[in-house]
């Protein structure tokens, strides 16, 4: 029980260690299953399909978001990263949206093996895992800004 606080401030201590200047070293990547065309999109279309402002790839296959839980620190880098919201603030996107009977978030798994198997599993899945986890069997996608 001890060691999540020492890792909390690990993930603290990289995230701030980062060079002042240039852009902060990206640390999550991006996974689809093998059968999506896609091999590029840009930010603000990830950010629709996480936000399921955008339900289809272009393709026409139902985009599938899925999530890490709310205390990795790779899904905290993608929120700020790619949904341009930090993590706190894309919880109370999700409350508003689940209170006004909208919609409800992508599943959070608890691993990034399960992102894995879930986007493995999904012709439609989108997921993302920290940038050194393998991810036989999927294909990385570029986000482009």
């Amino acid at each position: 029980m001890r060691t999540l606080p020492l890792l909390l401030l690990c993930g603290l201590f990289v995230l701030f260690a980062a060079p002042a200047q240039g852009a902060a070293p990206v640390t999550y990547k991006v996974v689809v299953h093998p059968s999506n065309p896609v091999t590029e999109v840009g930010r603000a279309q990830i950010a629709q399909l996480f936000l399921k402002k955008t339900t289809q790839w272009e393709s026409g296959v139902a985009a599938m978001p899925v999530d890490l839980s709310d205390s990795s620190p790779v899904r905290a880098a993608f929120c700020d990263e790619v949904l341009k919201r930090s993590l706190p603030a894309v919880r109370a996107f999700w409350q508003q949206r689940i209170f006004s009977g909208r919609d409800v978030p992508p599943p959070e798994l608890p691993s990034e093996t399960d992102v894995l198997a879930f986007v493995r599993a999904n012709p439609g899945a989108v997921g993302y895992v920290a940038v050194g986890t393998p991810t036989p069997g999927l294909k990385v996608i570029a986000i482009l800004d």
